[in-house]
Parts: structure tokens; sequence; C-alpha cells
């Protein structure tokens, strides 16, 4: 363990924070998946099963309005390692006896849940901001991608967990599983993490968690059409789809959501590469717009092959495909602007506002999965993505369109 004693304080604190991440979103996949194809076994409709999810998302806006807040008054570390422990809490929610496992009760666990993963998410992109020079945007780009993309990854990863342990060990042992572990990476990061990490020098006040910055109120107006583009019809529309539609076991359907998720994960930790940070330099409101305008051609073509039932499971399969590469490069565009936009003292706030702004894309895209498949079918619910790409696109005009053009170094 020499190699790690010689890395630079910074470094470390990077590793603490991802691995943290890391852990929780594996269990977040799974837990995702879990109840989605659980609950569909049981026979609840695709719009119950949305409902199931409705307080994860509501709570997740909450929370990202309150917690950057929070964070900038506690201290990041406090917020990760209260995200971590709320997590472990919620699993155990769910370990009560299968009768007590209601839908009020899966709910409440769920509201639980998605204020822990909320609480961890800003605190580890807030943290990033303060562990790289404000002159190296560069390497802010790098690391905010990394850890983006590699948190996707899991999360496809956590998507295959959650269908493989459904099969293997029911839906208890699963979660009794995930709970252990969680818990012990808990604990390791109360030892670890550095005290007071991203608290604010000016205590804020509670007014002031909406921000005040004309891009970053356009930024978080934007990723809310984003992700509501993307949930509309992935989180109820399309599992079910897939499994009723075309006949897939627990097994087919996760393992396909997972290596898509991972595929998404990979492409955003390499979007650096992709959006010109090597030929030395960083993306600004051009950028986001061009890639947004791109990723809504495939939601319509994809309607489109529905319509004229033209090879609709390939096209499916490949717009999919497509669809998640485009995505991944405007999800992780639109990470490394936010953090690059929020100011250094109290960056969580900033990142907590915007953050908010996200989960209510999430929620509007959770429930519309379900209520639009349920009532209209899964053209419909593309029909709609492509629209809130476009809004996203409109939004977008109103970015800053130069950015500093410096790629420097981290040591």
């Amino acid at each position: 363990m020499g190699w790690l004693a010689q890395l630079s304080p910074e470094i470390r604190q990077y590793m603490v924070v991802t691995g943290n991440y890391w852990a929780f979103t594996l269990t977040d996949g799974a837990l995702r998946m879990l109840v989605v194809l659980y609950f569909h076994g049981l026979g609840y409709s695709p719009l119950e099963i949305a409902m199931l999810f409705i307080f994860y998302e509501i709570f997740g806006v909450i929370t990202n309005l309150i917690g950057g807040w929070l964070g900038a008054r506690l201290g990041l570390n406090r917020t990760m390692n209260i995200g971590l422990f709320m997590q472990v809490a919620a699993l155990g929610m769910l370990l009560v006896p299968a009768s007590l496992l209601t839908v009020p009760w899966v709910m409440a666990a769920q509201a639980l849940s998605g204020i822990a993963k909320d609480l961890n998410k800003m605190s580890a992109k807030s943290s990033i901001k303060l562990l790289v020079p404000s002159d190296a945007q560069g390497q802010l780009y790098k690391w905010i991608a990394i850890l983006t993309g590699s948190k996707n990854a899991l999360k496809g990863a956590g998507f295959f967990l959650g269908g493989v342990l459904l099969t293997l060990v029911g839906f208890k042992g699963a979660v009794l599983g995930m709970a252990i572990m969680l818990a012990i990476v808990w604990l390791f990061s109360i030892l670890s993490l550095k005290k007071d990490l991203g608290k604010a020098k000016n205590k804020p006040k509670f007014t002031e968690i909406f921000s005040k910055s004309r891009a970053i109120n356009y930024l978080s107006a934007a990723r809310m059409f984003l992700f509501g583009s993307r949930d509309v019809w992935f989180v109820v529309a399309l599992p079910v789809y897939l499994a009723s539609e075309f006949g897939w076991d627990h097994w087919t359907v996760g393992g396909f959501l997972a290596t898509w998720v991972i595929g998404y994960g990979f492409v955003q930790g390499i979007a650096p590469k992709l959006t010109g940070k090597n030929s030395g330099k960083v993306p600004d409101g051009r950028h986001a717009l061009g890639w947004a305008i791109a990723l809504g051609v495939m939601p319509v073509l994809i309607a489109l092959a529905f319509h004229f039932q033209w090879y609709t499971q390939e096209v499916l399969i490949g717009g999919l495909l497509i669809f998640g590469a485009l995505f991944a490069i405007n999800s992780s565009l639109h990470s490394y602007l936010i953090v690059s936009y929020a100011g250094e003292d109290g960056v969580s706030l900033d990142v907590g506002f915007y953050y908010m702004a996200n989960a209510m894309g999430r929620l509007i895209g959770t429930v519309l999965s379900g209520w639009l498949y349920q009532d209209y079918g899964l053209s419909v619910c593309l029909w709609v993505s492509a629209g809130f790409i476009l809004l996203t696109s409109l939004i977008s005009l109103g970015l800053p369109k130069h950015q500093p053009q410096t790629t420097g170094q981290l040591s």
C-alpha cells in the first residue's frame, strides 16, 4: 500500500469520494431493477410500478434543493456519509415480512432511498470542484467525466446484479446482501473522508438555495428536460415492454439494460476526447446545443419505425444503443458545465440547485413513463421524449458560448 501513501491528499480524497459513489450506485441500480421486476412479476401495472418510485423522485427534488445548503453549512463529508447511512436504512425497510411489504411501505423506503441517492451524488460532484485547481478546466472536465461515466457503468452493473440476485436468492436475500455491503462502506467512509470538505467560509442563508446565476438557471432547465426525455421511456415503459412484448425473462431484461448503462457510462468517461478536449478546448453552450439536437433525432426515428411497423425490434435495440451514446455525451457535457459554472465558496449550493432540476426531470419522466405506456404505448413515450429534447435544445441557446480555453493539469 506504499503507492497509496505517495499520492497527493487530493487524489486520495478523490478515490474515497469515487469509491463511496461507486458502492452506492451499485446498490441503487440493483434496487431499482429488483423493484421493477419483482412487482411486475406480482402483476402490478406499469403505472402502479411508476408510482412506487414517485416519492423517490419527489424527495430527490427536495433533497437537491436543500442538500446543497446543508453541504455548504455542514461539509460534504457529512452529507455523503448521511446519504450512505440512509440507503442502508432504506434497504433495511424492505426486509420486513412479505405481508408488510405493501405499496405505501415500499414508497416510503423509496423516498428514503431518493434522499440518500441525491445527498450522495450532490456531495460527490461538489467535492471534485474543490479538489481541482480553478485554472485546470481540462482536468476538471476529465475528472467529472470519469466520476460520472464510472458511476453509470456501475449503475448498469447494478441493473444486471438486481436481475441475477432476484433469480438466484430472491428479493429479500438480494436486499440483505446489499445492506451489509453498504454498511461496511459507510463505516470506512466515516474514518477516511476529510473533515469539513466543502463547508462554506460564510454560512449561507436558507434563502440562498435558489441560484442567482443566469447560466446555472438555463443549464438547470435544460437538464430537467434532458433527463425527462430519457426516463419517459426508459424507467418503466422499456423494461416492461421488453418483458411483455419480447417475452424476455428477468436475466435477459436486467442483462440488456445493464449492458446499455455500462456502455453509456463508458461513453461518458471518454466524452472529453469526443468533444474536443485533446485539441485544447473545453465545451461551452454551443457544444451543449449541438449534441442535444443530435440526440433528438433518435426517438423520432424509433417512433417512426413503430408507426410504420418497420423492423421494430431491430430498430428499437439499435436506436436505444445510439441514443445511449448520444445521451451520455450530453449528460457528461452538462455535468462538466455545472461544476465549471459553480462558485468556489459554497459550491454545493449551485450543484444542489442544478441536480434539483435533474431530479425534477426524472420525476416527470417516471410518472409519464408509466401513464403514457399504459394508456398509449411505447411510441407515444418516444414522441414525448423527442419533444423534451427539443425544449432542451431551445433552452441551450441561452447558455454562455465562451468558456476558458485552458486544459491545465493537476499534479
